[in-house]
This record gives C-alpha cells, sequence and structure tokens, in this order.
C-alpha cells in the first residue's frame, strides 16, 4: 500500500502581512500533479490543516477544492486535526465525507478512530490521534500524569492495537529529539515533548507539527514537513513528501519528492550597493519572498521602497553594522541597587550612543513608573 504524508498546510497563513493564499493554492496543485504521478492509495494529513482556529472563508474554499479534488481521483484520505485547528470544527461533515473515502478524526473522546484497508497483504489500520494534550485525557479517565510521554503511552495502550498487522499512526506531536524552528508553538520548559518509543510499535508514524522534514530515531517515525517555508528560520530547509509504501508486515520503504513553490523564500546580505548593483541580482529569482540585511553603517533613506522597485516581494529589512551590534550587546549592571528610572536613563544611553535622556523624557518615565510602582521607586 502506498501512502503520500502531508501535513502543517496552515491554510489562510500570512507572512509579514504577505498572504500566501496563492501560494498555498499553487503548492497543491503541485501536489496533486505528484499523486498523479504516484498514485497512492492513501493521503495522511497529520494535521494544522488550518493557520487558525477560526480559518478565513477563503482558507476554507481552498481546503474545500482540495478535498474535492482528491475525492475525485478515489484515493483514501486521512486527516486529523492539529493544535491549530479547531477539531469540532475540522470535523463538520465527516460522517458524510467517509463515504467519498475523506476520514476526518472526531475531537478527542477518549478514543482514537481509526479506518482499516486491505490490499495484497491484508489489512492496513489507520489510527487518526488528533492533537491532545495530557489534559484532554485525563478528562475522561479518572487518572493523571507525571508527563506527556506518560499519557501518550496511557491512550495508545488503550488502544489494543494488534502488532501481528500492519498499523500506521497520524499523530500532532513535538516527539524529544526533533528540531524545530520559531514556526512551530513552544512550551515552557518543553512539557510537550514525546518520546519516540512510545511509537515503536506502529509501522509508520506519519507525524505533523514541526516545519522540518525529519524522522526520530527510526526512520518510520517521521515528520514530513511543512509544503511551504512558513518562517525566515526556514530558509535553508528544502519541503518535500514522502511516499511510504508497505509491503509485507515489517517492509517499509520510505523515499521523499521535492517540493517547488511558486515563490522561494530566501534571505539576502550584503550593502546597499552590492544588493542594487544589477550583475548582482539579474540572473536571480527577484520575485522571491526576501529578507535582506543591510551592511551599511549609515541607514539608507525610505529603503524598503527603494530596494522593492527591484525586489518586488521584499518582507523585511534589517541592519547588521556597529551601532546595532553595539544595541544587541546591551550591558546593564544590575549588581548595584538601582531605581527603574536609574535603569531606564542608562539603557537610554546604551542604546543611543551615550546621549542622555531629555528633561521631557525624564519627566514622562516619572510619570510612567509612578502609575506602575508609585513614586518611591523612582
Amino acid at each position: 500500500m502506498k501512502i503520500a504524508h502531508l501535513s502543517d498546510l496552515h491554510l489562510g497563513k500570512r507572512l509579514n502581512e504577505y498572504n500566501l493564499l496563492e501560494d498555498q493554492k499553487y503548492i497543491l496543485a503541485h501536489i496533486l500533479n505528484i499523486i498523479d504521478q504516484e498514485c497512492p492509495s492513501v493521503i495522511a494529513l497529520a494535521g494544522d490543516i488550518y493557520d487558525k482556529s477560526i480559518p478565513s472563508v477563503e482558507a476554507i474554499q481552498l481546503f474545500d477544492w482540495f478535498l474535492r479534488e482528491l475525492a475525485k481521483r478515489q484515493l483514501h484520505v486521512m486527516i486529523i486535526s492539529g493544535n491549530h485547528d479547531s477539531a469540532e470544527r475540522l470535523a463538520f461533515g465527516s460522517t458524510l465525507m467517509n463515504s467519498s473515502g475523506i476520514h476526518i478524526s472526531p475531537p478527542f473522546d477518549g478514543t482514537i478512530s481509526s479506518v482499516s484497508l486491505e490490499d495484497e497483504y491484508g489489512p492496513v489500520h489507520f489510527h487518526l490521534m488528533p492533537f491532545v494534550k495530557p489534559i484532554h485525557i485525563q478528562h475522561f479517565f479518572e487518572t493523571t500524569f507525571d508527563s506527556h510521554t506518560d499519557a501518550l503511552r496511557f491512550i495508545i495502550e488503550k488502544m489494543n492495537v494488534d502488532t501481528s498487522q500492519r498499523n500506521v499512526l497520524l499523530a500532532h506531536q513535538f516527539v524529544t529529539g526533533a528540531s524545530r524552528t520559531d514556526s512551530e508553538d513552544l512550551s515552557v520548559g518543553d512539557a510537550d515533548n514525546v518520546d519516540a518509543n512510545v511509537f515503536e510499535i506502529f509501522d509508520y508514524v506519519a507525524l505533523g507539527h514541526l516545519h522540518s522534514p525529519q524522522y526520530i530515531g527510526k526512520p518510520f517515525i517521521r515528520y514530513c514537513g511543512s509544503p511551504l517555508k512558513y518562517s525566515f528560520f526556514e530558509a535553508q530547509q528544502s519541503k518535500s513528501i514522502p511516499i511510504v509504501e508497505l509491503g509485507p508486515k515489517g517492509n517499509v520503504s520510505i523515499r521523499t519528492i521535492p517540493l517547488t513553490p511558486k515563490h522561494d523564500l530566501r534571505t539576502l546580505r550584503g550593502s546597499y550597493e552590492e544588493l542594487t548593483n544589477k550583475k548582482n541580482y539579474k540572473d536571480t529569482t527577484t520575485d522571491d519572498y526576501l529578507a535582506i540585511t543591510l551592511t551599511d553603517e549609515q541607514e539608507i533613506l525610505e529603503v524598503m521602497s527603494k530596494l522593492r522597485t527591484i525586489y518586488p516581494n521584499l518582507m523585511q529589512v534589517t541592519y547588521d553594522n556597529q551601532k546595532t551590534r553595539n544595541r544587541n550587546n546591551l550591558i546593564i549592571n544590575t549588581s548595584e541597587k538601582k531605581t527603574p528610572l536609574q535603569l531606564v536613563s542608562e539603557f537610554f544611553q546604551q542604546q543611543n550612543g551615550g546621549k542622555a535622556l531629555t528633561d521631557e523624557q525624564t519627566s514622562l518615565i516619572k510619570e510612567l513608573i509612578e502609575q506602575i510602582w508609585g513614586n518611591t521607586q523612582q
């Protein structure tokens, strides 16, 4: 049985106020072309379908189009909700869609839904685990858990998986050891970590949540990654789709097919003169989504609008020069007991090349400090 693994579409996402809907439709059409070439039996979509729990109308319409295209191909589509999704909204109409081969996990109710399919080697059981936290599990069982790992191990044991047959799990979690970027939601102290060993009873684990394609511990415990780059921290990543082929029990092969976006997301660095010199950009894709770091010591007036005459999809401009490095290396001496006003004054001077607060600025800061702490803190 051949499976195409997708996740983290984040339909409706905006990046630096740019609406990515057209880019998302382009990559979904590209994915459909790959599906037509590969002819998988199953699409595993492991959560974060939408970027928001209440998605825009345009995002819903785009996903509706994608599902209709998949249904036309008479595929089985397995879908779970991610932490960005509303499980209840995503599952609307799921009972009706089952007859079209679209299988959407219901909101967690203490059990994990499953779908069984057959091929020449027998049954394959797909277990659809929506994004779930220990508190969700505790709500249905009179028990508490010391960790996220313990909670997931508990619920997987409740599933009574027949390990003599082939089993595929869809899950949306952060597995310990995975690399993550600022695109994904973080929890304090990595409290959402799940040990990979809780998944080892499955023949393939289709993970969602992290945007970087990777496997954790074993090749069959895998994040496919997002189909598009959703942060400049992802600029060096190569996006792809894993194609998983299940043979007889214990026989799994995995390969990846690269994805090519409508607009790449890249970073550039150099002086204003270098980046506006035609010989340096004439053979490049100037309409990519760009973040530019300028190394000029003096800031360029209206630099964004000037650079956009060459790079129309420029998203952000920052400077890396002596001034910004000094600003990033600010040191405030807190070993002495200082008032808030003294600390603000010292910070202001370091940030502004030794320039002191004016009387007007000092007066304003005193008023703010008094509103927050009272006049004893000045």
